[in-house]
């Protein structure tokens, strides 16, 4: 079942991805070599209360913590860990906020100081596939449609596509239909219509697709060790278009 949100309801969805946006942009000015982990996320659920909100990820399916914090070839879940940024590195930051019942879910990821001309190119092409992927999410056209913009712009660089995790819909619930992959076929799966709420989530690989899961039950690394990228909008469709609705302040 796909929720149709009316008016208030977006509205609601976008209150929520304002106080997300603000506290990524929080955590992004505390992105430093030598910084804590475990600082970072207290400061992200610190403001998230701040705000009459609560952290949408803490405690979902026993999840410990309000970030998750995902570092070079790990590619999504994470879980904050008594540790220090290094110079280098590549940080993915994916959190979410429950605001008056209503969900909002986002990501991006961070050079920790310089990083190599390769993890730039990683970071610029996934960024660069989630607005590809944002773009075709128009009224009439179609889940695959999203998935195929996504897996196209990431091969044409050389990059690979996560299969195994997807972006989903959102409102009242963190997780709701439809699933949006990362790849796909043009003109295949649901039609899109106003008033849907998703979260597109483009995870490219620097290597191979292939996957596992760490021992914690939740980190899920590149099988061949190398790096990966993560970023995440809650948009919502309109008869106008795409409206991203966690946008990020700084843009």
């Amino acid at each position: 079942m796909v929720d149709i949100n009316n008016n208030s309801e977006v509205s609601a969805i976008s209150e929520s991805c304002q106080i997300l946006s603000d506290t990524l942009d929080l955590v992004e000015r505390h992105i430093s070599p030598g910084q804590s982990v475990m600082e970072l996320d207290k400061i992200a659920e610190n403001y998230i209360i701040s705000c009459n909100a609560r952290p949408a990820f803490k405690g979902y399916n026993g999840f410990p913590a309000t970030l998750t914090v995902s570092i070079d070839d790990e590619i999504v879940h994470g879980i904050p860990k008594d540790m220090f940024l290094e110079e280098g590195q590549i940080i993915s930051i994916d959190c979410g906020v429950i605001k008056n019942d209503f969900y909002s879910d986002s990501a991006r990821t961070l050079p920790v100081g310089r990083i190599s001309r390769d993890k730039q190119k990683l970071l610029d092409v996934t960024r660069e596939a989630l607005t590809k992927g944002i773009d075709q999410a128009v009224v009439g056209n179609f889940v695959g449609d999203i998935g195929y913009a996504v897996q196209s712009h990431a091969e044409k660089h050389g990059f690979s596509v996560v299969r195994e995790l997807v972006g989903h819909g959102i409102g009242t619930e963190l997780h709701e239909e439809p699933q949006i992959p990362n790849f796909g076929e043009e003109k295949q799966g649901r039609q899109l219509e106003a008033g849907m709420c998703i979260a597109i989530e483009p995870m490219i690989n620097a290597g191979e697709k292939e996957v596992y899961t760490a021992s914690d039950g939740w980190t899920i690394f590149t099988r061949d060790g190398k790096d990966s990228a993560h970023f995440e909008h809650t948009i919502a469709i309109t008869d106008n278009g795409p409206m991203i609705l966690s946008k990020a302040s700084n843009g």
